[in-house]
């Protein structure tokens, strides 16, 4: 008995080192370049650019989202802190679901681990899902519920992530974006940037990839195949959307950590559009919901989370009709989650190489004050004796 317990686990293991090796280039690719992205572009003017829920205010809140590449917690407490400060409520919400789903990182990780067709779909379904959001939150949140979400949120209750939300050590000066990136001040802002990231999210792509690895493992294909309805194409389409937020919530895996498990669920046989809700429920998890609890109060939260997930769904529906439609949608289902043996290939040539540029980066991080701003990372800003986190 617990030499199968042990073998069983032993499988598990070896399956979520195995995807973490495959994809491990393409994590720090991804990183390096949302790091260089944000290390040109301020957070300072957020509030001002996002005054009410129009047309300009969503495309600039997405646009900003997208470059400030946070992890899920803080893309949660950085859209808060838009809100506090007098930007749109609707128009931070937008913020914050780019800022976790629209990004390069995830772009990359999906074309390496499932496939091309699933970060086109990223990438096109990410709008489609914030356009359907603003539009119901326009309905949905009345003067008197704004009223009371900016009450609740004025109450300064701290989620997890707060410190590294209100940091902004963008470089601020006229020059180009080439010219600020390849600075002296920009190549330490990228290091930081690339450290700060990475501590952000390293658990959840952990969790993710140990999550996957054993339902990888031990679930039999047979379970999911039957939990998917893979065998009934219509009916795979009707409940993937729905059924792959609702794993998410239960997985607590957000950022792109749930990559992994996405592959695993596709692998299973869930829908094309069941992956794309899922990858883009990683707002709604359990951790995420009772932030959004303690930012807004119990009764927004709900609303939040009933907008969020049919704004989800509805999009996963939609990413699988055009690709239907399209002939996009791949027609085999053989997602990366396992390899052999870590052989010279490409995979390890470029582990190699990226290996050695993230050296390059940690070094810069330790010589330019890094630990220090690395502590006060997860430290609510009204502890950090009132600086303002700035680099210099």
């Amino acid at each position: 008995m617990i030499h199968n317990v042990t073998i069983a686990l032993l499988n598990a293991l070896l399956l979520a080192m195995s995807m973490g090796w495959d994809i491990l280039w393409a994590l720090i690719l991804g990183f390096i370049l949302s790091s260089l992205i944000q290390a040109v572009v301020t957070k300072g003017e957020m509030s001002h650019l996002l005054p009410d829920a129009g047309l300009r205010s969503i495309a600039t809140a997405s646009s900003l989202g997208a470059a400030s590449s946070s992890c899920s917690y803080a893309a949660v407490a950085l859209a808060r802190s838009i809100f506090r400060k007098g930007g749109d409520f609707t128009a931070a919400m937008a913020f914050q679901f780019a800022s976790t789903n629209l990004v390069l990182e995830l772009g990359i990780i999906l074309a390496v681990l499932i496939g091309w067709q699933f970060t086109l779909a990223e990438f096109i379904g990410g709008p489609i899902m914030i356009a359907l959001m603003v539009l119901m939150l326009r309905r949905a949140m009345t003067q008197n519920r704004l009223k009371i979400a900016h009450d609740e949120a004025a109450r300064g209750r701290q989620g997890r992530m707060e410190g590294h939300a209100a940091m902004d050590m963008s470089v601020k000066n006229n020059g180009s974006i080439l010219t600020r990136a390849l600075s002296p001040k920009g190549f330490t802002a990228i290091s930081h940037f690339f450290i700060m990231n990475w501590a952000s999210v390293w658990i959840d792509i952990v969790l993710g990839l140990l999550i996957s690895g054993a339902l990888g493992a031990w679930v039999p294909h047979s379970f999911w195949q039957s939990l998917f309805l893979a065998h009934h194409r219509l009916g795979s389409a009707l409940v993937g959307p729905l059924i792959g937020p609702l794993v998410a919530i239960v997985s607590f895996v957000c950022s792109v950590g749930n990559v992994p498990l996405a592959a695993v669920l596709w692998n299973g046989g869930i829908s094309f559009g069941g992956v794309v809700a899922f990858i883009f429920a990683d707002l709604i998890i359990l951790p995420i919901l009772d932030i959004y609890r303690k930012y807004y109060g119990w009764r927004i939260a709900a609303l939040l989370f009933v907008v969020f997930y049919a704004a989800m769904a509805a999009a996963g529906y939609i990413i699988e009709l055009l690709f239907g439609m399209t002939g996009l949608i791949p027609t085999q289902r053989h997602a990366t989650v396992a390899i052999e043996t870590i052989s010279w290939n490409y995979t390890t040539m470029l582990n190699i190489v990226f290996i050695a540029a993230a050296l390059v980066l940690i070094w810069k991080f330790m010589r330019s004050g890094g630990p220090d701003m690395l502590r006060m990372m997860t430290t609510p800003p009204s502890k950090n004796h009132g600086q303002d986190h700035h680099h210099h």
